[in-house]
């Protein structure tokens, strides 16, 4: 993509990037996220029904990945981030409003949409506006910032919604999660975007032509593997084929024929995926270890480490393919430990191991922008979150499974080990380029 011809390349990014940050905070600056599973409660429901709503929240946004990439590609990213938490607001005001087991699973299928329109469009309008301005070096840096401030704004949301439950119940927090998705849905039309809309018809890539200069090999610095594939395809007459079905050919085709893209297509989701899984059940492993009052203290840390691996992405760009290899072993093994220890002290392994996979999440996520060469950007990302949602969907069931035998921290230890095997599948991988 051509750099554009800027005065001031860097006030544009610190506007694109204050903007992206705003949207991040506001997007999961949500009062109702800490008390909503009290009004399931609440209004009747069992936690067969409670499970089954989790069910539709998660299959809406498998039905709805891929598609939603295509959109983001086919007509505009920043009008699906403005649309998306427009749809958040309908159900978490349905919710208050007339509280009940249907109205409840209309509001997890416009939370699911939501979360599958923002997937894919947000990490592709921002490293797309990057690029334009010069600085797509700049990605990791921040998208690993606002991963973090979209946890400062869960926390705060979690801090606040505790008053204000307390004056206005219910009502009141829901009120305030509407209002802060109709601000976070002005923000996102705020974001820039100088990105036409796709062709109406796409040819696949043609022949793979290679960039020696950019680099490929998940875990090492940009340019140190020269093995990237870059994809080239290009609008061709108008074929009679749906516009949409083109872009997801070429997104398929660039997939298929492109080794980084395929690499990290499988990374991300088994990186992201497991962590991501197990997030939803540290209460219950803090919960094996301390008293009820010193539960939110040990998930605290967690989401500290969690927070801190944001932060240190751009360090984690910088490592070599053995080293991200080397970090992802060792947060297997203090996942592991820590888990097993059955003490508080052991979370602090815990969260340190959280914090390397955030890191390491996210660095894989910056080497498949870096490596998608087509115009399907938003689509390929798409993918990625489509196995991540079925890799999290077999977590939350062996969970269930292993759970009826095992206690929590040995669960935990056991779903540490894909991360071993992870571990040494990359550490072969990165030996196995460097020799060619």
């Amino acid at each position: 993509m051509p750099v554009i011809s800027s005065p001031a390349p860097t006030a544009r990014a610190r506007r694109l990037t204050t903007t992206f940050y705003l949207y991040a905070f506001l997007d999961d600056f949500v009062l109702l996220y800490p008390v909503y599973a009290l009004l399931f409660t609440d209004t009747g429901l069992s936690v067969a029904q409670i499970s089954s709503l989790f069910v539709i929240w998660s299959l809406t946004g498998i039905v709805l990945e891929i598609p939603s990439g295509v959109w983001a590609d086919a007509v505009s990213r920043r009008l699906l981030l403005g649309a998306a938490p427009l749809l958040g607001a309908v159900g978490f005001g349905l919710w208050v409003a007339a509280p009940s087991y249907w109205v409840f699973a209309l509001g997890f299928v416009l939370w699911g949409a939501r979360g599958a329109l923002q997937s894919g469009a947000s990490e592709a309008l921002l490293y797309d506006e990057l690029d334009r301005l010069g600085l797509a070096d700049r990605y990791g840096r921040v998208i690993g910032r606002a991963s973090t401030v979209s946890l400062l704004g869960a926390l705060l949301a979690i801090a606040v919604a505790t008053p204000v439950f307390a004056v206005g119940g219910y009502p009141a927090v829901g009120v305030a999660s509407v209002l802060a998705s109709l601000l976070c849905a002005a923000v996102g039309l705020a974001l820039p975007e100088h990105r036409a809309p796709a062709p109406t018809a796409l040819r696949p890539a043609g022949p793979e032509t290679v960039d020696p200069g950019s680099g490929g090999g998940l875990g090492g610095s940009a340019g140190a593997s020269g093995d990237l594939v870059r994809l080239t395809p290009a609008p061709v007459a108008e074929t009679g084929a749906p516009g949409q079905l083109a872009i997801l050919r070429v997104a398929l085709a660039e997939a298929r024929n492109s080794p980084p893209v395929r690499r990290a297509l499988l990374l991300l989701p088994a990186m992201v995926g497991i962590w991501g899984g197990l997030e939803e059940y540290v209460p219950l492993l803090a919960g094996d270890v301390a008293p009820a009052a010193g539960v939110p203290l040990l998930v605290l840390l967690v989401w500290a480490g969690v927070m801190l691996g944001g932060l240190l992405t751009p360090l984690g760009q910088r490592l070599t393919a053995r080293r991200f290899a080397g970090t992802v072993g060792a947060a297997s093994i203090a996942l592991a430990v820590g888990a097993l220890t059955g003490r508080p002290a052991g979370f602090v392994l815990v969260a340190a191991a959280f914090c390397a996979l955030q890191m390491a999440s996210l660095v894989a996520d910056v080497r498949l922008q870096e490596s998608i060469g087509g115009p399907a950007r938003a689509t390929v990302t798409s993918l990625a979150g489509l196995g991540t949602e079925l890799v999290t969907i077999g977590v939350y069931g062996g969970y269930a499974l292993a759970s009826t035998v095992a206690g929590h921290g040995v669960v935990f230890g056991l779903l540490a080990l894909p991360y071993l095997a992870l571990a040494v599948g990359l550490r072969r991988a990165g030996a196995g380029r460097h020799r060619r």
